[in-house]
């Protein structure tokens, strides 16, 4: 077996499964069409270099090597279970458009359960280490994210990277296999084929891993209320989010296309690079365009059809220029009271945010095959209802 040749599933699942210790219960099983159809795409279209096979084998095999951990706590713990997930807070917007600030912004508040990004890289306890104590996963992640930096000294202009804040759940919803793959890599058959699946099993392995991390957070003595999630995937998949979560109440950001999508194909285009020494920016950037303009048109009529209470809207420039305004105006859409103490807690973080700033991040869009004009056309719609009249 060489995981820096083709990438094969039955290979993975094998090693997986001995890394596990010989577990080979993987859970609901429609997460294997959709790692076959990944390895295809990938050794097929993704012109990935040696270093970036290896890397999704190892991505793919750890994923793999969680879903049967997963299960075995279940069935050794049945009262993970009975865990009760309360009906979620979501952050949605495009990236890069103050959804991060905002949602650790929000983690600020202990009546909030939030995934930090070392639970959402490494949800499953390692071998030895007490549910009271995760000091392993804590160290390695916080390893992963120096390497990731000094990597790509840029990394932190684009997103802000911490082991210990707050992170969204798509790396949780990945080990469906049934997920954006377009992030990492140029696999549009791989994309084609997961927009004929049915989207519920990932929203399911979400609720299923909530309730998991909920169980370790109460065993490390974190109690709250509800989590507040964060996902600009979530856009392009709204109707399945709130068939699982049909309480949930949305808070989705809003920022002028004509200037994020040129940043999400930089941020994407960077990404790509780990992976492949042939990334191209042209179809990254117009990749993430399409997919960004099908997620808004998707959001955006569905709102049609949902009461209003349901989502309140936010303007990027006012999360940067007046974010505890807005932390206001958000507590007041959720009905909830905020303290003098919690609103301390969340001057306290911005000032410290405001140290730890990095550089500016350019993205001109011609290098992605984008222009002003194409953006405005593309994006008209949205851009008429929240950013023109906004």
């Amino acid at each position: 077996m060489n995981p820096a040749g083709a990438l094969i599933s039955e290979s993975m699942l094998e090693e997986a499964s001995r890394l596990a210790g010989g577990l080979t219960d993987f859970g609901d099983d429609s997460f294997r069409g959709g790692l076959a159809r990944m390895c295809e795409s990938l050794n097929g279209e993704a012109k990935l270099s040696d270093t970036g096979r290896y890397l999704f084998w190892q991505k793919f095999v750890g994923q793999l090597v969680n879903r049967l951990r997963i299960e075995d706590y279940f069935k050794r713990h049945p009262e993970i279970a009975a865990e009760r997930v309360a009906p979620p807070v979501v952050i949605v917007g495009l990236p890069r458009t103050g959804t991060t600030k905002l949602h650790r912004l929000l983690a600020c508040d202990p009546r909030f359960y939030w995934m930090a990004f070392w639970e959402s890289y490494y949800p499953v306890p390692f071998t030895g280490e007490s549910l009271e104590h995760p000091d392993q996963r804590i160290a390695k992640a916080r390893g992963d994210v120096d390497l990731m930096v000094k990597a790509m000294p840029h990394l932190n202009a684009i997103h802000p990277m911490n082991a210990d804040l707050a992170d969204e759940e798509f790396m949780l919803m990945e080990h469906s296999f049934l997920c954006g793959l377009n992030a990492y890599a140029d696999v549009p058959g791989y994309m084609a084929w997961l927009d004929r699946q049915d989207q519920t099993p990932p929203y399911r392995f979400l609720q299923r891993t909530l309730q998991f991390l909920q169980w370790q957070k109460r065993k490390r003595g974190i109690v709250a209320e509800r989590w507040v999630l964060k996902a600009p995937h979530h856009l392009l998949r709204m109707d399945t989010l709130l068939r699982v979560f049909p309480e949930a109440k949305v808070i989705q950001t809003h920022r002028d296309p004509v200037q994020s999508i040129p940043s999400i194909a930089s941020f994407i285009h960077t990404l790509w690079g780990i992976y492949s020494d042939r990334a191209d920016p042209v179809t990254a950037g117009r990749d993430w365009n399409d997919t960004m303009k099908r997620a808004l048109e998707h959001t955006m009529h569905l709102r049609e059809q949902l009461p209003a209470d349901r989502f309140f809207d936010v303007r990027f420039k006012d999360t940067v220029q007046r974010p505890l305004e807005v932390a206001r105006q958000v507590y007041a859409f959720l009905g909830l009271p905020m303290s003098a103490a919690l609103e301390g807690r969340m001057r306290d973080w911005l000032a410290e945010g405001e140290k730890t700033r990095h550089g500016k991040h350019e993205y001109p869009p011609e290098k992605f095959g984008l222009s002003a004009e194409q953006l405005q056309r593309d994006f008209a719609e949205y851009r008429v209802k929240y950013i023109l009249n906004g």
